[in-house]
């Protein structure tokens, strides 16, 4: 699109704002609308939108595409979206490790790169993501790496020393551009992080006016405990408050979501900053690590395998998994394995991979992880119907993907997830209005990241612009098939210019 000046024409609009679309054009001169209504620019191109919805490009307002954007995947871009929030959940790509090995060994799992990635700074970092071709990148500065980089995978309350060291990583990331800081409290080492620790942190996020995002201790039955756990860090250290992937795993637990649903409002009532996000799936997608107790992780890969191969440790590790599951083995999908030997294990539950095995559940897990290093990454089905449409449509909800590429069968989220939510959720079932929906996932999210002049079609604002048929946008992806495209995106601007799918005639 060689052009500089053009006029998208006879839309339905909606600005992102959640107010109703209205029929209208927008003026765009180079990365910036100017005008948005009746307008009236005869030396502008025109391009005829009619029957289309223009949108504000989508923000993914949680991602763990930190390397991805630079990579030049595309599957954000086919959805529609234009801005990646990552380095979430603890993880981010920065401040590098002593050893760049233990970083990739800490975030590989989730960060899925390739070959031997890092960089020597957090600045070199965000100046590579912000040259990215695929994605406007907001990233957040994750707690698990800054632990990393100062005590590698050892768990427990760290001396002072280290208490100022990633403080001073933290101030440091700060100023190279990080937008805030993340918390991953079920990962392994940040998961024994001591209360006392997180808030030294979180004051710092207050004092450079950020954001502080946390996965949360417990999504199971401790699931509003470990809510009132990050209410308390907000009110002490007035930092602003964001709660990643609220939901209640395991049909034992659903009760507890609208609990915390409750506990999040009276938080938001008596003025603390506090909203959360969610993703229009059931199912979840993690490491397999994640099912083991944490304290088995303490000191690493090779630490980890020397208990899981102890007789006596593993008996232990065994009994604590299997006491009071919140999941069905069967509900839950190995989607990646690190080597060749078990990739027909790819795609089957645990229940599955027992029988095959001749063994119990529990056994052929551990038997897996010990086989792979540790390196297995799942699916698991989880959440009611119920407590997602309680999500979706909560006023302090904004809707994201949580994704994250594995080298296996992904979750369909990293192919689906805003045209489902437009589709599926808001078109077919009418759990959301579409102005709703697309606020959801534009005015809602850069409100919240303090996103500046993305996710209106306002005047002044960038060019970054998603149309959709909204007769037709969803996503055909499924847990088998995750990599179905998405249908209905007609075509994507970002900062003015066309970077996905095919402009109308132009005029």
């Amino acid at each position: 699109m060689p052009f500089d000046s053009y006029l998208l024409a006879n839309g339905e609009i909606y600005d992102g704002s959640g107010s109703e679309p209205f029929r209208g054009d927008v003026l765009i001169e180079r990365e910036r609308i100017v005008a948005v209504g009746s307008v009236r620019a005869p030396a502008a191109q025109r391009i005829d939108c009619g029957g289309l919805a223009l949108a504000p490009g989508f923000i993914d307002g949680h991602s763990h595409a930190d390397l991805q954007v630079i990579e030049g995947r595309r599957d954000k871009l086919r959805q529609g979206v234009t801005t990646e929030v990552v380095g979430n959940c603890g993880f981010s790509p920065y401040p590098p490790a002593r050893d760049p090995a233990l970083l990739r060994e800490f975030a590989n799992g989730i960060l899925c790169g390739e070959g031997e990635w890092g960089w020597p700074s957090t600045r070199a970092y965000l100046e590579a993501a912000g040259r990215s071709a695929t994605a406007n990148v907001i990233s957040l500065a994750g707690h698990g790496t800054l632990r990393v980089a100062v005590a590698g995978w050892r768990q427990g309350a760290l001396e002072e020393s280290e208490l100022r060291q990633m403080e001073a990583l933290l101030e440091e990331a700060f100023a190279a551009g990080a937008a805030g800081l993340s918390t991953g409290l079920m990962y392994a080492p940040g998961s024994s992080a001591p209360f006392a620790e997180v808030e030294r942190l979180c004051r710092i996020v207050a004092r450079h006016e950020k954001i502080y995002t946390s996965h949360i201790r417990s999504y199971f039955r401790d699931l509003v405990p470990a809510v009132e756990e990050q209410i308390e860090l907000a009110r002490r250290t007035g930092c602003r408050l964001q709660i990643s992937h609220l939901q209640a795993v395991g049909a034992a637990n659903w009760s507890e979501h609208p609990r915390a649903l409750e506990v999040i409002e009276k938080a938001r009532a008596e003025g603390i900053d506090i909203a959360f996000d969610c993703y229009p799936y059931v199912a979840g997608s993690s490491v397999l690590t994640q099912l083991l107790p944490q304290w088995v992780l303490d000191g690493g890969t090779e630490a980890m395998l020397a208990r899981l191969t102890d007789r006596d440790q593993r008996r232990r590790i065994t009994a604590e998994i299997t006491s009071g599951l919140p999941w069905r083995w069967r509900d839950v999908y190995i989607s990646a394995v690190g080597s060749s030997r078990n990739r027909a294990a790819v795609g089957r539950t645990l229940a599955e991979l027992a029988e095959l095995r001749g063994r119990a559940a529990v056994e052929a897990m551990v038997d897996l992880l010990i086989e792979e290093r540790g390196d297995v990454n799942m699916l698991s089905i989880n959440q009611s119907e119920e407590n997602l449409r309680l999500s979706l449509t909560h006023p302090l909800a904004i809707v994201i993907s949580d994704s994250f590429y594995v080298r296996g069968r992904p979750h369909p989220r990293v192919f689906g997830t805003f045209p489902l939510l437009l589709g599926t959720v808001s078109r077919n079932r009418a759990w959301l209005s579409l102005p709703e929906a697309v606020h959801k996932i534009t005015g809602g999210p850069a409100e919240r990241f303090r996103i500046r002049d993305r996710g209106r079609i306002v005047p002044g604002a960038f060019a970054d612009i998603t149309a959709f048929d909204p007769t037709m946008v969803d996503s055909p992806g499924t847990y088998e098939q995750p990599d179905l495209p998405p249908v209905g995106i007609s075509f994507v601007l970002r900062n003015g210019r066309l970077v996905e799918g095919m402009l109308p005639e132009i005029r």
